[in-house]
């Protein structure tokens, strides 16, 4: 194969890792860099307008547009996995919601064997990336966050009096309040985070590829990775193969490393695709087996989410801002100004709370939203509604991601096994019916209509479980399919350093290797893997970990709930 371009470091992917393990692999100029990313540009309103986000991630210009297979627990339904192919990747269609996860979610990792990356290890990278904008006089610690980092994340601006309401009902119902769920106490009602500065979404592309590829040793090239090129007889990376179907027009060498930074889907498909992977799933779709790797593919986990709506007998929701002219006048003023209800995700107020006794940290997450209508923006409910956004953070269910074919275009099989541990059920009756207390509360007095959905009838397990079934939505947060883990464990794909193991120069730093799921939404979490995997692959050495910043757990937690 002919060489299309050679750099030191080969980048498969510009998203939320790719993009900061370009900016930091470059930094200085000694090394350069190429970035392969597939899709096309991020300019534009629909990607850089926050209150546009349900419009790119229902576009095939910006999407795979990946499918799961269909769930039996799920009414047979299949869900939508988007996941970002265009510049920024998944970080250029997503929410725009910024949690780091909590720091225990961070000690299960190191004790599951990715030794250094327990939460004292990882908080140096978060307070590198971050520029928080919320702290002076807020009541948040700044030990706790960074204030010059790429990644501008500041609160919302909570004018929608529903957003304090649902904080107020929190804290009536007996809930602490937070001011910073990213700093020492993520359990409690608060203001939201954000991606979102001076009224753009601030994606990894904008926080760190931009800057990077001003620099001469840095540049994107826009090409579908098939596969990455391996020398077999010395089980070494020496760059990716480009190409269409199964025709390859060129190589991109790497003269040091290849980094897979392609997301949870996309990166284990490559993975199986140049050979790493089940040797029997390999060999049924025709491809040699390089080197196998059993838990390519495997340990995918997601978040469940359902919409749980009240009407609101004020007409001040989102509900009233949903028809073209609204649209339009919303449009015109953030092209003009940058500001308005196009300036902001809505995702303005947020909540963790423990759903049980002897729940040691938060395993619920709430996005409180002043309208009553679809993530996708597909579907709102008539009049004017209120709804939250509610799902158990950590559910025991396993998923899995394998090839159909040997066509490195073809989609892969996505199968996330939703639904598929008992208790996930009860942990997802729990939440709605904490939910259904909290808007309970008086707070909510002024605005309280009629139930939505479930519905008021909806009060049996049975009833619950059915609404469930019919109506639970991915998240959209797909991560652990090459999962970190100690090099010696059958089920690792990568260990602690981000190599890909059994593949000399080979790496793979994105939400692929969590070994489990972090609390709240990943983008956070999968930034500051590509912050520390660009540590480990220039060996300059780490960042000082701090573990003398415990973080707060309920002291009763073994006996209260609340």
């Amino acid at each position: 194969m002919k060489t299309i371009d050679e750099a030191d470091y080969v980048i498969v992917g510009s998203g939320s890792a790719g993009s900061a393990l370009a900016h930091r692999l470059s930094a200085g100029g000694r090394y350069e860099v190429v970035v392969v990313e597939a899709g096309g540009t991020d300019a534009g309103p629909f990607i850089q307008m926050p209150g546009a986000l349900s419009f790119p991630m229902n576009m095939r210009r910006y999407d795979w547009g990946y499918v799961a297979e269909a769930e039996k627990t799920l009414a047979g339904r299949r869900l939508v996995t988007p996941r970002g192919r265009v510049i920024g990747g998944s970080s250029s269609i997503n929410g725009m919601v910024y949690v780091r996860g909590h720091a225990c979610d961070y000690r299960h990792w190191a004790k599951s064997g990715a030794t250094g990356w327990d939460f004292a290890d990882v908080l140096p990278y978060f307070k590198r990336m971050e520029h928080f904008h919320g702290g002076a006089g807020r009541g948040v610690d700044p030990r706790w966050r960074g204030t010059d980092g790429p990644l501008h994340v500041k609160n919302g601006d909570m004018e929608n009096p529903l957003y304090q309401a649902f904080v107020e009902a929190g804290k009536q119902a007996g809930y602490p309040e937070t001011q910073d769920y990213n700093g020492a106490q993520q359990e409690g009602f608060g203001p939201m985070q954000q991606t979102i500065w001076q009224g753009r979404r601030w994606s990894a592309a904008n926080a760190y590829l931009r800057d990077a590829l001003k620099r001469d040793n840095c540049r994107l090239m826009h090409g579908h990775v098939s596969r990455v090129d391996i020398d077999r007889r010395a089980k070494r990376a020496t760059g990716v193969v480009i190409g269409k179907g199964r025709r390859a027009s060129g190589v991109v060498k790497a003269r040091r490393e290849v980094v897979l930074a392609a997301g949870s889907i996309n990166s284990p498909t490559l993975l199986m695709h140049s050979g790493i992977g089940d040797a029997a799933d390999l060999n049924r779709v025709g491809i040699d087996v390089v080197a196998p790797r059993a838990g390519v593919g495997r340990n995918l986990q997601d978040h469940l989410e359902l919409y749980i709506q009240e009407t609101c007998i004020q007409p001040i929701t989102l509900n009233g801002y949903l028809d073209l002219f609204s649209k339009g006048r919303i449009g015109l003023e953030w092209m003009m100004l940058h500001t308005g209800y196009g300036a902001t995700n809505h995702f303005e107020a947020a909540a963790f709370i423990r759903s049980d006794a002897g729940i040691e940290y938060p395993d619920i997450q709430y996005h409180f939203l002043p309208g009553a209508i679809r993530y996708d923006g597909k579907a709102a409910a008539p009049g004017h509604g209120y709804q939250s956004h509610v799902g158990p953070m950590r559910s025991k269910s396993r998923g899995e991601i394998r090839l159909k074919s040997n066509d490195p275009t073809a989609a892969p099989s996505i199968r996330f096994n939703y639904m598929s541990h008992p208790d996930d059920w009860r942990e997802f009756r729990k939440a709605i019916r904490l939910t259904r207390e909290i808007y309970a509360q008086k707070a909510f007095d002024p605005y309280r209509g009629p139930e939505i959905q479930p519905g008021a009838d909806a009060t049996s397990d049975a009833d619950l479980d059915r609404f469930i079934a019919e109506h639970a939505e991915s998240a959209y947060h797909p991560c652990g399919t090459a999962r970190m883990g100690a090099a010696d464990d059958p089920q690792a794909v990568v260990d602690p350093d981000c190599r890909v193991i059994g593949i000399d120069n080979l790496r793979l730093a994105d939400s692929s290797i969590f070994p489990r799921i972090t609390n709240g939404n990943l983008n956070g979490p999968s930034i500051m893997v590509g912050e520390k995997a660009a540590d480990h692959i220039l060996g300059k050495g780490m960042l000082t970990p701090e573990p003398e910043l415990k973080p707060w757990i309920a002291a009763d937690w073994q006996t209260r709930q609340r």
